[in-house]
Formats: structure tokens, sequence, C-alpha cells
């Protein structure tokens, strides 16, 4: 069976009844084998204790069905990181059948058990240990069931591509098909499963290509916006033209009049409803609206000052040693501040999703990266039992942390409510870049040590407004202190002016910009090739390899910066994996124009599951991350922003695009750790290090446009 023929399965029950029992579950979902199980926090499911329709001791479960397919069922969704294909690998490989034979369903609340959401680089981390627990259940009730089918000691049986045969009697042999057929057996994962080990993989390690890459590449796939329902309208809502802005007065006397257009008022909405995007687009224009925006006391020059005068107290999240005592054992400290502007996600996909309302029933298709909490927002919003209300993730077009939220859903729901048809609301791109949660605008202060033979003795970190994550230090310093004033999420208590939330690698990108810029001027002012200023302060084992890694394949030759060849190198850590980046660039001194020429990055990442997924990560990152470091930022002047479109947001080009050169360090020994946004984290460090060989120019703001970096090179001259 095909996924999309379990999205036409009938769950109505499930939905229905909160208080299901495991056993009339597993009944619901007929023949099988079903195994159950649970990943992640606990305590977050019995959060959700009768609010699911499900049983509580499990949040995902696999099934070995009559014809031998076998099919997990999961709330994490595909968003273009490749693991639609890296959990079918592990769980083929553990569960001992095909590739092929593997289904996965995800992202539909009432086909998959809830789940919090997928952000973090956490679905390999944290549900695929658990995943490969339950394969391994799954294939040790298939050996029991086929030693009694073949009258044969299990300790002689072995399973390979959906087979179970005797090891000594190779024509007695069973398979997963014929053992599942007319069975139902539910089984719940044991605390301790037997793993296979990385010698025993046959497709765990292999380069595979990706299971939805026929379907991009050919257009059929479908994403929120191409699902089509009859009789369904498309939604214009009107916008404010600032955040806090207030709705002073409105006239809808012209669209009442028009022919074919719906207008809906539900609260403090406005929305005009039509059978085409385009005269829902005309509609709205004919609307005639005043606000009251409040008065700009902050802008994207002033913002920095504003975060430190609003800063809470200090957070340590790390220290050692004693400060002061650093101080006396240095013989230079450096003091610098690093700042870092609002970037938008900017996905390829706007944020849309399509409403259906019947009687008490909501069904929605929502590009989102978290199905289950839109589920409980679009049943607040409307009043209704979360049972009442399915949520279908199709693929997403981008999140990057920027579709944990789906407020477009909620809107839909609302309006279709309201109109009694289906009713689809998809973002412009304007829109998009109005009410994106944007990465935090923050701020770094250092200070630094170092001796005369080039020791950190000293290190003094504080970020405002950032987060933590990536803000601890990996060298060996034997006196520092790490502090926080303030965090992402949230908006930081009322800090900015508009909503802030995760951008890939929350955080990580501000902290390792700040730290590697850093590390490296401590190399400069010690007159110390950076790289191996780097390996003298560093005794972690796992940086010391990936940073070698990415040296020798660049063809390292240790010389003191700023050398005038324009190579810069950095480290980073995000989601257990480590990171080496060495870049060169090229930088045109007439006007401030930097062009990455080349980028290697070396990154141990520990099992790799799909070796050409991750590379494609790799690569992807790289990519996005030109934009954040030379580029990206959003302007404005309070709550109103100027960048609504891509001709004033410049995110990278083809025409940017460097040699890319990645290297998979070997750390099979290490469980997989996450792919989707450790190689990101060093792009803003690695250039602005690069373009400082290139001209001792040294950049303090990301991003380095030409106007900052003509800046920085008069005031160096």
């Amino acid at each position: 069976m095909k996924e999309d023929q379990y999205l036409e399965l009938d769950f109505s029950d499930i939905i229905a009844d909160p208080h299901l029992s495991r056993r009339e579950f597993v009944k619901l979902l007929g023949g099988g084998i079903i195994i159950l199980f649970f990943f992640g926090d606990r305590s977050l499911l019995e959060a959700r204790r009768g609010g699911r329709g499900y049983p509580d001791d499990f949040n995902a479960y696999l099934r070995i069905g009559e014809d031998g397919r076998v099919t997990c069922f999961t709330g994490k969704i595909e968003m273009g990181q490749g693991v639609v294909t890296s959990l079918a690998q592990m769980l083929a490989d553990e569960i001992d059948v095909t590739l092929e034979s593997v289904d996965m369903v995800m992202g539909d609340t009432s086909l998959c058990p809830w789940d919090m959401g997928t952000f973090g680089s956490m679905t390999t981390r944290f549900f695929g240990p658990a995943l490969r627990a339950a394969a391994a259940e799954a294939r040790a009730v298939l050996i029991e069931l086929a030693a009694e089918h073949l009258k044969t000691p299990k300790d002689r049986l072995k399973a390979k591509e959906g087979i179970i045969f005797d090891k000594t009697q190779n024509k007695s042999r069973v398979t997963y098909a014929e053992l599942a057929k007319g069975k139902t057996i539910a089984r719940r994962v044991k605390a301790k499963s037997t793993l296979k080990t990385p010698s025993e993989f046959n497709i765990v390690g292999k380069p595979v290509l990706r299971r939805d890459a026929l379907e991009k590449v050919t257009g059929k796939a479908e994403f929120a916006g191409d699902i089509k329902l009859p009789g369904m309208l498309y939604a214009e809502i009107l916008r404010p033209p600032a955040h806090g802005a207030k709705l002073k007065s409105v006239d809808t006397s012209a669209v009442e009049k028009m022919a074919d257009v719906r207008l809906v008022r539900d609260g403090d909405m406005i929305a005009v409803l039509c059978k085409t995007p385009d005269e829902a687009k005309s509609a709205l224009t004919k609307i005639k609206a005043e606000f009251d925006v409040p008065q700009a006391t902050v802008d994207d020059k002033n913002i920095f000052e504003h975060l430190v005068k609003s800063a809470p107290r200090s957070n340590v999240v790390d220290r050692g040693g004693d400060i002061e005592s650093g101080e006396k054992l240095a013989d230079t400290t450096i003091e610098e501040t690093y700042l870092n502007s609002y970037v938008a996600h900017a996905a390829i996909e706007t944020h849309t999703a399509l409403a259906k309302v019947e009687d008490d029933k909501v069904t929605v298709w929502a590009s989102t990266q978290g199905p289950f909490r839109v589920k409980d927002q679009v049943a607040g919003a409307l009043g209704l039992s979360s049972q009442n209300v399915r949520v279908i993730t199709p693929f997403v077009g981008g999140g990057f942390g920027g579709k944990t939220s789906a407020p477009q859903a909620v809107e839909a729901a609302r309006l279709a409510k309201a109109a009694g048809k289906p009713v689809q609301v998809a973002w412009s791109r304007a829109e998009e870049f109005f009410y994106d949660t944007f990465r935090p605008a923050a701020v770094v202060k250092i200070k630094s040590g170092i001796t005369k033979t080039g020791e950190i003795v000293l290190w003094d970190y504080g970020v405002y407004f950032a987060g933590s994550r990536g803000s601890q230090h990996f060298y060996n310093i034997p006196h520092h202190r790490t502090a926080t004033f303030g965090e992402w999420m949230g908006g930081s208590s009322g800090a900015h002016p508009f909503g802030t939330g995760a951008w890939r690698a929350p955080a990580n990108n501000t902290n390792t910009f700040a730290r590697e810029s850093h590390i490296d001027i401590m190399a400069s002012r010690a007159k110390i090739d950076p790289v191996e200023f780097r390996l003298k302060n560093l005794k972690d084992t796992r940086m010391r390899r990936v940073l070698q890694a990415a040296a020798k394949k660049f063809g390292w030759s240790p010389l003191k910066s700023p050398s005038g060849r324009g190579i810069g190198v950095a480290c980073g850590i995000d989601s257990g994996t480590y990171v080496a980046h060495i870049a060169e660039v090229e930088v045109d001194k007439k006007t401030g124009h930097v062009q990455v020429k080349r980028v290697v990055c070396a990154q141990d990442m520990g099992l790799v599951i799909n070796p050409q997924g991750a590379k494609i990560q790799m690569e992807g990152c790289i990519t996005m991350g030109l934009g954040y470091a030379l580029t990206e930022e959003i302007h404005f002047k309070g709550g109103e922003i100027f960048d609504r479109l891509f001709t004033t947001y410049k995110i990278p080009r083809f025409s940017w695009l460097p040699k890319i050169e990645t290297v998979l360090v070997e750390a099979d020994d290490i469980s997989a750790q996450g792919g989707g946004e450790p190689a990101i984290i060093c792009m803003g460090a690695v250039i602005a290090n690069a373009v400082y060989d290139a001209t001792g120019a040294r950049l303090f703001q990301l991003p380095m446009t030409p106007e900052r970096l003509k800046e920085a090179m008069t005031k160096h001259a």
C-alpha cells in the first residue's frame, strides 16, 4: 500500500474517542503486526493525555501488513531535510527489508500519534534510535513467528529482504507477508532491543537518492497551495501597515457591491473571498482603511544600543576558573563587540493553508513544522475539541524554524467556517516578510586574554538576545565565563519591535560568528597561523579531527593572518555535530564586493545514515549561509518593515556559489547526530576571517555588506 492510499484510511473512530485503550486502538488498525514505541520527553505526552484520541503509552508505531510492506506512522514532517529517506533507511536495515518495501506516513494528525514538531535537527538524533529499536523488536517478533511456522529453533533462522529462512536449509523459508496474514499482533518495544552494529548494515551508510526527488524535480510533489477542493475560495486579508498598528476606520462599501466577492468580518479579521486568487487580490484593493501607527522609537540603526539597554539580568550558562586570575595571567587582552541584524527565513514556499469545515469537523492542509500544534490552535480558534480537527502536512517548501507556527492555518479555518466553503490562505511574499518571526538582532561582547606564547587564559563572553545555543566555547581556556542576556524565544519581553523566533540553528550562527572572529583576532595578535592557533588551544579530539580534516582537504599552508591570500577558518558544534570550514574569498576593494571562491567543510556527525543526503544538507547550509553573512538583513522603523520583496532583501544567487567540497569524518562509534543545521553556523565567521586575511579589515557586524566593508577598509587604511 502506497503512502497516498494511507491518507484515505478512515480513522474517524480514533478521532472521536479520546479514551481508547491500546487494545481498541490496535483493533481499529486492522490486521498485521504492529509495534508501538515511545520517544522524547514523556512529560510532554502526559500533558496531552486525553487530548489526542490515542493511548498514552506510545507516540509512534510500525505496521507490517499482509502484503509484506512495512509502514512507519510518525508526526514528524518532511520539509526538504530528507528524513523521509533516512528514517526509511534506518527502518529497512533494522527490520531486514528492502528500502522499497518501506512506506513513511508523516505529519497527519489523524493517522499519526502526537508529536511535538520537527525542528532542532532532532528527528535523526532522537526519533531515529527509537525507530531502530521498534524495527529490531518487529524483527524479533517475526523470528518468533517464523520459528513456530517452520518448526525450527530461532537461533537457526536469519532474516533478509522480508524473508526468514533456515541457515542450514535454505529452502525452508517464510515471508513477512505470510507471517502477518490473518493475524493482529501488537507489541510494545522492550526497554532494551538488540540493535545491529554498523558492520551489519546493508542500507544505512550507503548513499541513497532521496525518495521525494523525482516528484520534486518533475513538479508532481504537492504542497499546501497545490491542494484543490470543489467550491473552494481564495482569501485575501486586510493587513496593517506596521506591527502594533490599530484599525482606525474601514470602508468596505465598494467590495460589498462587487459580484462574486464574499466579504467576511470575523472579529479583528477582514477578508475578501473569491473564486480565483487574482480576483481576491483585486477586490482587497477596494477596501479603504486607516490605521493608527505607534510612534517609532527604534530602527535598524539604533536597535543594538536599545537591546543592550533593555537586557535582563545575566544568566551564566558556563564558567570555569576565575576571571580575575585570567586577567592577571594574560599578557594581551582584547575586547570587541559583535552585531547581527534581523534576518528573515525567506523560504521558497510562503505560509499556506487550505481549510474545510463540515458540521463540527475541520480538516486543514497546512505548511507547518508542527501539525499537532496547529491542530490545537485551530480547535481553540473555532471553539471545538481538538478531536474534531485533522491537520494534514503535505510537502513543506522550506521551514528553517519559521514554520513552527502556522497562523495562516487558523486564518483559513476561521474563514472556512464563516463562508461555509473550503478556503485557502496563501501569504504573499510581502505578507511572509511582514509576519515572519525573524532571527533576532543580537549583540555579543567578548573580553579575552592570551599569553606571550599564544595560550588563551581568559574568556569573558556575554550574548544579548541571540540565546545560549553555541555560546559555550570548546577551547582549552582555564578561566572563562559565558553569560546570556535574554533569549530568542518569545520576543524577549518586548525588547524587539516585532516577532522573533528560531532561524536555522538558532543562536548558533550569532555565537559562532562572534567566537570564531574573536579567536582569529587573537591568532593575529599572537602572530600565529589561525589553524595552528586553534589546534594549540584545542584538546577536544573530535574538534581537532574535523579541523585537521578540513585543512588537509583544503591544502592548508600555515601563514599568519592577514596574509593577503583571502583564506579564513572557523569551527563550531551544533546538534551534536562538529564542523570546520575553510573558505577562500576574492574582494573587490573598490566596490566592497566579496566573491566566495571556495568552501571546504568537514563534518563529524557520528554515524552517517545517508551520505548523499548529508552532503546535500551541508551544501544547502553553506549556500544559505552566504546570505546571512553577506547581504540578508531587515530594514525597519518601529513596527514598519521596509524589506518585503526579494528586490531589496537579497538571498544567495547561483552566481554567488563557490566551489563546495564536503568531508564526512568517519565516526561510526558515535550515534547519528543532527545534519540539517551544523554546516551553516560557521559561514559568517569563516567569510569574515577570509575577508580580514585578504584586506586586513575586520568586520564586526553581519551582514558584511559592500558599504560596511568599504568603511572598514577605509578605517584600516
